[in-house]
Parts: C-alpha cells; structure tokens; sequence
C-alpha cells in the first residue's frame, strides 16, 4: 500500500540543514494498523507529512520517495511523491497532530465537509443530499448530525476530534495516516477516540497509520510497529514480537522503563539525550547513549536490515538470523 524508499527530508535553514529524516527504507501493507514510536523530535510527525506529500518550503526532501498504490473500487491506482497531493481524502488521508485547528472556528461545520468533498465524489448530489449522508455517517461515529449546524468552538475536544476523524473517513480512503490522535485528551475519550479508528480500519479494510509515544497504545492497538530514533528507523517488527522480545539497545531500554501492572521495581529512564539532528554523532546516533556501544558503533553507521524473518534493526551487535 506505501512502500518508503530510502526517504530523506530537512528543514532548511539559512546557514545548514536539519536532516530530520534519513534514509529510512520500509513498507506498510494493505488492511493493517503500523505504529511510529520513539522519543519527542525523532522526527515522527515529519516522516507522516512526507507520507501524505505535505512538502512545502522548509522542509525538502532530499532523496528517495514515497509511493502509494492500490485498489479502490475495481480499479488499480499508482502515484509518487509530489502526485499524492492529488488523491487527498480520496485514497489517502490525514489527521494531524493539531487536529483541533484544522477547523475554521468561524465556519460552520457543514460548509467544512462540503468543501473538503470533492466534487467529482457528490455523485450530482444536491448539497442537502450530500449533508444528510454526513449526518448518517456521524451518527455511526457516536455524533448528532446537529452538529453539522455548529461551529467548532461549540464542541467539546473529544467531539472535535471525532468531526475530524469524519472528515478523514468519510469519503473511505485506503490509508488514513493519524499523527497522536488522543493528544490534549483525558484517558476516557482517549480510550474512545483509539477504539473508533480501530473500528473504521476493520470496517474499511483500510490501512491506518499511527503516530504516537505512548508505546501502550501501539500495545493495544497496532499489528506492526516502527521504532524511530533521531530521524531513522532502529527497530521494525510485529507489535507482540518486539514487546515480548526486542532486540535493538534503544527499544530494550524503552521497554524495560515502562511501568506494569504488580512490578514495584524501580523504573530507570535512558541516560543522556537525543543527539541534535542539526549535527548528530558520527556513526550510530544512539552510540553515545547505548551501554553496549563499541568503537564501530562510534564511527560506523549501522545498516539497517532484516535481523530475522519480518525483524529489522539497525545496530552492529546485531547479526542476521539471531539476537544480541
């Protein structure tokens, strides 16, 4: 469904480059839920942007690209990197991690889904004909279609993320790409906002991409998951694969810190701090952090490769067909 190829981005900047992304090669399937994980300003948000061809001046990408292909009612489709623009909300879409202010606070929200739908997708629909199909749709997302007659500072947070949610769904794409969809909400409708997209990707079939630090909700909810560290991938799995046995330094460490349930050990964060993407180390970026770090891992950058059958990682301690 997306097939990244040794993708790179930067932020430009008036004297150098903040290389955010960097080389990161991998695959994300048909009818799947994949997780993004790792440490604020890896560069998580950046990579769901390249995903879904939000490239505007800073950020350039600097090699590689990012297909999207498949299938939608019977008939093939194939675009690149600077042509994915062209199927938003169609076959690909986009919750952003500032959800709340995608909405016009000022614009009612049915001018705000009239507008966002195509109008090749009406099917000759009057615009009344149009909203009423919203409004059932709403309905099955635990909202009132008299919300469509509000503006968004009427609604709650949680409710306001839902109309997004709507927004991104509605015309059924095949990838819906969702930067920490339950940011700025309490656990209960967090628990509900998760559940909802959960719904829709079993229902649609559809591909979901999620972005978040909080591993417990890749826990719960995703099928394979990604591990990024200072703008690369370290780690690439089966969700149940890397909780129960992970096999890069960085992950083991995230792991080992997060609390479970009748464990009254004390947790111990990782040492030190992400290197600055500006000017990072030489070598493994995690080298300076990581107790096992050796002289190749201070000069040399790891491949990143497959360790075992459907595991990736990236680190010199590491040998195919085994672990550490």
């Amino acid at each position: 469904m997306l097939k990244i190829d040794h993708l790179s981005a930067s932020y430009k900047t008036i004297d150098s480059n903040v290389h955010v992304v960097n080389d990161v090669d991998f695959e994300i399937n048909d009818n799947e839920i994949f997780g993004i994980a790792g440490e604020s300003g890896c560069g998580k948000s950046t990579l769901l942007k390249t995903l879904y061809d939000i490239v505007e001046f800073p950020l350039e990408i600097d090699k590689g690209k990012v297909v999207l292909s498949g299938n939608k009612n019977g008939k093939r489709f194939y675009f690149e990197s600077g042509e994915i623009r062209k199927c938003w909300w169609n076959q690909i879409s986009y919750v952003s991690q500032a959800a709340q202010s995608v909405l016009n606070p000022i614009v009612r929200l049915k001018k705000q889904f009239l507008d966002s739908i195509p109008k090749e997708d009406r099917k000759n629909e009057k615009p009344e004909e149009t909203l009423k199909r919203v409004g059932q749709y709403l309905e099955v997302l635990g909202l009132s279609p008299d919300v469509l007659d509000a503006f968004p500072f009427q609604l709650s947070g949680g409710m306001r993320q839902r109309v997004i949610i709507a927004l991104a769904t509605f015309m059924a794409p095949n990838v819906v790409l969702a930067d920490e969809p339950t940011t700025a909400l309490d656990v209960v409708v967090q628990r509900g906002i998760l559940m909802m997209l959960m719904q829709l990707q079993k229902h649609y079939k559809s591909t979901l991409v999620l972005v978040s630090h909080d591993m417990g909700v890749h826990y719960q909810i995703t099928d394979r998951m990604g591990i990024m560290y200072s703008g690369s991938f370290v780690e690439l799995g089966k969700t149940k694969d890397i909780f129960e046995n992970p096999i890069h330094p960085y992950t083991k460490m995230l792991i080992g810190a997060l609390p479970k349930v009748g464990d009254r050990t004390p947790k111990v964060g990782i040492a030190g701090r992400p290197p600055s993407l500006k000017n990072p180390p030489p070598g493994c970026r995690f080298a300076p952090r990581c107790p096992h770090a050796t002289e190749q891992c201070r000069s040399e950058v790891p491949v990143f490769e497959e360790i075992m059958p459907g595991r990736y990682a990236a680190c010199h301690l590491l040998k195919k067909g085994g672990n550490q």
